[in-house]
């Protein structure tokens, strides 16, 4: 049987922890951050993990990850 493809774009947002869940970063931290408060821009940093009714579609894009 061939090897999968790993969709790469995914690769990059998506990075699995020990536990086999996903982590992902927020968004809207790119740009017009001039109109963000620093609070807003702070809680913005961090990471958080992927919803669960969303990690069947990150694993099937992602299939070598975490599960």
């Amino acid at each position: 049987m061939p090897k999968q493809k790993t969709n790469r774009s995914a690769a990059k947002r998506f990075r699995f922890t020990k536990t086999g869940k996903v982590k992902r970063s927020h968004t809207h931290l790119r740009h017009n951050l001039s109109k963000k408060s620093p609070k807003r821009k702070r809680n913005l940093g961090g990471t958080t993990l992927v919803h669960e009714t969303d990690m069947e579609r990150v694993y099937q894009l992602l299939p070598y990850g975490g599960k």
